[in-house]
């Protein structure tokens, strides 16, 4: 199976359901920002399984969830920080 990175955002309206998707999509990406994750070599279809998971709790109506798959073709990151090391450049 082909493996993607891909960049999970969401706009919840409602606090109790912002925390328990927020948990949800952090058991397996990295929050990069306050509702934007990094969803790292995964499949496509690990993906749909955790959207199947998030879409039991979101209200469809209300709130809003968006995934892009990132093509590393022509792909450039400048520079980059390790979280561990955050002084240090990659």
């Amino acid at each position: 199976m082909r493996r993607y990175d891909f960049i999970i955002s969401y706009d919840i309206s409602d606090k109790k359901r912002l925390r328990k998707i927020a948990k949800l999509i952090e058991k397996d990406a990295m929050r990069i920002q306050y509702s934007v994750y990094f969803y790292h070599d995964s499949t496509q279809e690990e993906v749909t399984k955790l959207l199947e998971k998030v879409c039991k709790i979101y209200d469809e109506k209300r709130d809003d969830i968006r995934v892009y798959k990132i093509k590393h073709k022509g792909l450039h990151l400048g520079s980059a920080i390790d979280l561990e090391n955050p002084f240090e450049f990659i």
